[in-house]
This record gives C-alpha cells, sequence and structure tokens, in this order.
C-alpha cells in the first residue's frame, strides 16, 4: 500500500470518483489507500459537494510551505484493552468522526463526541480529551458546552471532585428529545406568523404547514424514542423453572 501524500493525479481520481457517487471505500480500494486518508483528504478540503482536486493540491502545498521544522504532532494511538489494534481503533475514530459531521456536528463537536463514545467508560475528564486530542481546554470546553445543550452529552463529579463528561445508553433518546423541544420553539413560532401574516395567505398557509409538519414529527420522534427505550433498556426476566 503506498504511503505519503497523494498527488496531483490521485486527487484527481479522487475528484472524478466523487463526481461519478462513489463511495469513499471504493476510491480508496481503487487507489489502494486507507479509506480514512480519503475521508480525511476531501472533508479537509470542501467536502464531497466542493472538492476540487487542483484546489486541494495547492492548499496541501501551502500547509506545507508554512509548517515549521518540529517534531511531528500526531495523535497517539494509545494502549487499547481487549486485545484491540491501537492503529485500526485510531482510523476508526478518525472515520467515525467524519461520519458525525456529515451528520452536521462541527468537527470539534464531533471530534470530541466520538473520543467519548469510543471509550469503554463511556467518560473522561477535560485534561484527558486534551491529551487525546491535542487540543486547548477552551477548544473541550467550547464543544461541552454545545454537546450538552444538545443532549449528546452530560456532566457530572467523579469522586475526586473533577468534572467529567459522560455519555451513556441513554443519550440519543436525550438528543431526540432536546431535538422535539428545539422544534416547539419553531412550531409556536410559526403558529404566531400565521396570524401576522393572515389566515389563507400563501405566507400564512406556508407558516402553518411548517407548524403541523414539525408537530407531527416531533410528536412521532418523542414517542418512538420512549417506545425504543423502554424496549432497548429493559433486560428480560429470567426464565422461571416450571415445577414439578
Amino acid at each position: 500500500m503506498p504511503g505519503g501524500r497523494l498527488t496531483q493525479q490521485e486527487r484527481q481520481q479522487i475528484a472524478l470518483g466523487l463526481a461519478d457517487g462513489l463511495a469513499y471505500a471504493e476510491i480508496a480500494r481503487r487507489l489502494d489507500r486507507p479509506t480514512s486518508t480519503i475521508t480525511r483528504e476531501v472533508m479537509r478540503n470542501g467536502g464531497p459537494a466542493s472538492y476540487r482536486a487542483d484546489l486541494a493540491h495547492r492548499a496541501t502545498e501551502r500547509r506545507a510551505h508554512r509548517r515549521r521544522p518540529a517534531t511531528p504532532r500526531t495523535p497517539e494511538a494509545l494502549p487499547q484493552a481487549h486485545g484491540r489494534d491501537p492503529e485500526a481503533v485510531r482510523e476508526y475514530e478518525e472515520a467515525f468522526t467524519t461520519v458525525l459531521m456529515q451528520s452536521g456536528l462541527p468537527k470539534m463537536m464531533a471530534r470530541v463526541l466520538s473520543c467519548l463514545y469510543l471509550t469503554d467508560s463511556g467518560s473522561l475528564t477535560a485534561a484527558e480529551l486534551v491529551q487525546r486530542l491535542q487540543v486547548s481546554p477552551a477548544s473541550i470546553s467550547k464543544a461541552i458546552t454545545f454537546l450538552d445543550g444538545q443532549g449528546l452529552a452530560r456532566r457530572e463529579r467523579d469522586e475526586r471532585r473533577r468534572e467529567r463528561y459522560v455519555v451513556d445508553d441513554d443519550v440519543w433518546y436525550q438528543a431526540m428529545v432536546a431535538s422535539a423541544r428545539a422544534n416547539a420553539q419553531v412550531i409556536e413560532t410559526a403558529r404566531k406568523g400565521v396570524s401576522i401574516l393572515g389566515h389563507g395567505t400563501p405566507a400564512g398557509t406556508r407558516m402553518e404547514n411548517i407548524a403541523r409538519f414539525l408537530d407531527f414529527v416531533s410528536e412521532s420522534m418523542t414517542r418512538a424514542a420512549e417506545q425504543a427505550r423502554a424496549v432497548l433498556h429493559t433486560r428480560p426476566e429470567p426464565p422461571q423453572e416450571s415445577s414439578g
């Protein structure tokens, strides 16, 4: 498998593959490169809809030119439990982060959330996140504030009174409930707009349709989240022995 930086010809092949609607994994297979390399290259240079081979190549050259000689500062492949391959885990973390970014999360928030998800404890301190991600404490604080507000992570104190950031089995339930609450604000505002714009007018009808649609979706989403939590988080009772 070839190593080193992508060549201009490889970037042109990436652009052609994206134009043909190929998945990152297929483009990587054709270039004999890791999928994470292709994913990182595309997301760093505008995403699949805006990727341009010549612009990406020039941007890479500029970054290399600006970079001062120093000891390479790359995220360490941390020792892993359960016999996991540290390098495979690191590459998977990059891929999972990219998926979270494509779902709409900003990059730093996606990196923090991915890091939390992929720890067995589902819990890290700010200092541990700073060490793992090689970013500033301010970046971690900003990311956690965002994730906490979205219901995607929560804060708690451990036995040493340190603040820890946690994800658990309830995280997606809490996120869906938070999303439903956000929709409720849009619904209320949209319905106020109907009275101002006028019932039956094109603009008023549009706002009413927005409110009705989001109301239906939010109610269905909340009901489905409640049902899923009840089913998935309920442990089956052990079978009872039949008497004699």
